[in-house]
């Protein structure tokens, strides 16, 4: 599995296939008993997560895992010291685009509760959070676990927007998503993921046109139901 700048990815599967395992052992938070992870050029599977994050990853982790004890606002500010003033030296890196204030323009609704504490915000607010928040330090790729999950449907249309524009952007983005209408609108190309293995591999279009495929691994009947 590669992923490009400027592309997303999107990594599906049922429950329990090991779509968040992959996800967490590419940040180094469950290592990889076995394969190489390069990021680069260089392997990174042996390397501690805040090492990993120091080369230009961020993660939006399954759950959101904000600090809710924390305002909007020190959640937002906890990973910006070192992180956001790291600057590209890798040829082809994009330049920073996000600061705090271009943050909190694209999320309007965090804009009005910076005081909040985490625990004061509703779900999709922290959602939100957790993407801005690996957004402010100006990664060149991000892993996406599940974000839209438990989201309304006006939240989940946000989510892909933000998504888009990350990637038109220069970003990054490799997408662990259940919602399938969601990850082929975004992705670039799409992975199925069953008992740890990849049983598919394709463009979004290549897969709609997998009957077979769609049925046995992710439980839809037809492309009718994407759209």
């Amino acid at each position: 599995m590669a992923v490009s700048p400027g592309q997303v990815v999107a990594i599906l599967g049922r429950n329990g296939m090991g779509k968040t395992t992959l996800i967490r052992s590419i940040f180094g938070l469950t290592p990889a008993r076995q394969g190489v992870v390069r990021y680069r050029g260089t392997e990174i599977q042996r390397l501690a997560p805040y090492e990993i994050a120091k080369l230009g990853l961020s993660l939006v982790p399954q759950g959101r895992r904000i600090f809710k004890n924390l305002s909007v606002l020190e959640n937002l500010r906890l990973p910006s010291s070192f992180l956001a003033a790291r600057k590209a030296s890798v040829k082809g890196a994009p330049p920073d685009t996000w600061s705090q204030d271009s943050v909190l323009n694209e999320f309007p609704q965090l804009k009005e509760r910076l005081s909040n504490g985490g625990n004061e915000l509703s779900g999709g607010e922290q959602q939100m959070l957790a993407i801005a928040r690996a957004l402010i330090v100006n990664p060149d790729l991000i892993l996406m676990d599940e974000p839209s999950e438990g989201l309304s449907p006006l939240f989940v249309q946000h989510v892909g927007q933000i998504m888009r524009r990350v990637k038109q952007l220069g970003h990054a983005i490799l997408l662990v998503e259940q919602n399938l209408r969601l990850a082929l609108s975004v992705a670039d190309h799409v992975h199925i993921i069953s008992s740890g293995r990849f049983v598919f591999s394709g463009t979004p279009a290549e897969l709609e046109t997998n009957p077979d495929v769609l049925n046995e691994h992710l439980g839809v009947s037809g492309a009718k139901h994407l759209h």
